[in-house]
Formats: structure tokens, sequence, C-alpha cells
């Protein structure tokens, strides 16, 4: 499929936008693909052509692809889960009944491993972070032009089919979990005890302005690099299969070679996948143990 673009870059950059949909401001020029140019007469909602028009329709964009895919993800959990909680049985169980009793029972053994506290929205949220970013993840096991190849045929110009490298659903998924911190670091210590532990540690009490703007940062950065860690990944494994796409077309000599790339790569990035979930619920259950920590 790389053979169908002018160039490498065209490729990449291809496979590497969103299909964002949005407003673009009223006396906007529009260039198409022969050169014309369309000035918008007032502000319209459309989908993008390109990524300068995907920046310039601003913040309150939507890249429909990132939600369609995690909505179709987290959606296809729930019936499996459901499916295998009405089906199951204390007899011989089925192979999605194993499954399921395995999942639940490694997350169960996580969250007691890492949370010594009582709360019961735990292990149900971490059972949720972790299969809805395996399966997000999982996605990057597709031959990077199967689905945008398809969407182009129909008339989609652009279509990326893993939510987890798109920051606004790495961002959006932690900066979540993080207001769960506040919540419950505000619940279980009070909004003086919450204060005061952000204020008066490390340092004595008089230099509580220093001690507030380093726990501050300190705070601020889990859900940074909560997002940006699993977007950095998982990012830097899709890049490496379009990049590997590309060697499809330089010939049989790099198309062998390209492929048999693909299969190393594809394994080993089966371990990336698993992790980077494994790390984000990890963390989630971390940090929100130390949220119900007690107050010293």
């Amino acid at each position: 499929m790389a053979t169908e673009y002018a160039s490498s870059g065209e490729y990449i950059k291809h496979h590497l936008q969103n299909l964002t949909l949005g407003k673009l401001p009223a006396g906007y020029e529009r260039h198409d693909h022969h050169g014309n140019v369309e000035v918008l007469s007032q502000s319209t909602l459309t989908f993008a052509h390109n990524a300068q028009e995907a920046k310039d329709m601003g913040f309150w964009a939507l890249n429909v692809d990132s939600f369609a895919f995690s909505f179709i993800l987290g959606a296809l959990f729930l019936l499996l889960f459901a499916k295998a909680a009405k089906n199951a049985t204390t007899g011989a169980p089925s192979g999605l009944q194993n499954f399921v009793e395995w999942i639940i029972e490694f997350i169960d053994n996580s969250v007691r491993g890492s949370f010594s506290h009582r709360n019961a929205l735990v292990a149900p949220l971490a059972l949720t972070v972790f299969m809805w970013v395996f399966l997000m993840n999982l996605m990057d096991l597709l031959p990077v032009d199967w689905l945008p190849f398809a969407a182009t045929a129909a008339g989609v110009p652009f279509l990326k089919v893993v939510p987890s490298t798109d920051p606004n659903v790495t961002f959006g998924m932690s900066l979540s979990i993080f207001f769960l911190v506040l919540f419950y670091s505000v619940k279980m210590k009070g909004a003086g005890g919450f204060f005061s532990e952000l204020a008066f540690q490390p340092f004595p009490k008089f230099l509580f302005p220093v001690n507030l703007l380093l726990e501050g940062v300190g705070l601020i950065a889990k859900p940074i690099s909560l997002a940006l860690r699993l977007f950095g990944n998982m990012y830097a494994g899709e890049m490496i299969f379009i990049l590997i796409a590309l060697m499809f077309g330089g010939g049989w000599i790099l198309a062998v070679f390209g492929g048999a790339l693909q299969w190393a790569w594809a394994v080993f990035h089966i371990l990336i996948i698993t992790l980077q979930a494994f790390i984000f619920m990890t963390l989630t259950i971390v940090y929100l143990d130390m949220a119900h920590a007690e107050h010293h």
C-alpha cells in the first residue's frame, strides 16, 4: 500500500493523522489536491482534510476515530465479561470463563499487593483500566494498511486505529484517575490535611511556599507521566510498524526482510502491549493507595 503514496513522508503522515471533526473559522481558505481554493463563508463543522486543518480547528476538535475505537473496545470488554458472568458454571467452564476468571484473579492479586485500604471501587477500576488499555494497545498488532486502506476506499480520508497513540485518549484516562486521587485525598484526609501534606513537607513549615511548589509539581507530574508513558511507547511502536511497512515497496529483498522483521517486532510488541497496560493499572492502584493513606 505504501507505493500508492507520492513519497514515504506522505505515507507516514497519512497513517499518523487522526480523522478530526471540528469547526474551521469563517473566511478560512481550504485548498484541495488540485490547487483549487475554497473560502468558507461561515464557521462550518467539517472533517479536516490535512494536519494543518486539524490544528486550525483548535482545542474543541474531536478525533472521531480515537473516540469510536475507544468506545467499541470498551463495549467489547463489557460484553465479553458480562457474557462470561451470565454463562458462568461450577461445572466444566468454557474457554471464555477460564480467561475471565484468570484475569479477575490476576487483578485481585495485584490490588491486594498494592492497595492496603478498603475501597470497593479500586478493583473494578483496576480491571477496567487494564482491559481497556490492553485492548486499545492490541489494535497495534493489526497490519497498519488494512483498516486505513478500507476507510480510504469508503471515502474516509484518515483513520488511526490505535487509540492509545492519541495523547487526547491517554491524557483523558490519566486525568480521570488524577481527579479520583484528588477526591479521595480530600475525602480521607480532609481539605486541611491534604493541604498540610503538600505544604509542610519535606522542609520545615516556615518554608511552606517551597514545599507547596515541590509537592504541587510532583502531584501534577503524576497524570502527565502516566499519559505520556503510555502514549510514547505505543506511538513509537506504531511508527516502527509503519516504517517496516515501507520496506514492502522497496523490492522483493526488502519485502522478505520486512516480513520477517514485522513478525519479530509483533511478537516482541505483545510484551510491550501487555506491560503498558499493567504499568498503567499498577500506577493507578498505587496513586489511589497514596490518596487513602492517613495524614500524619
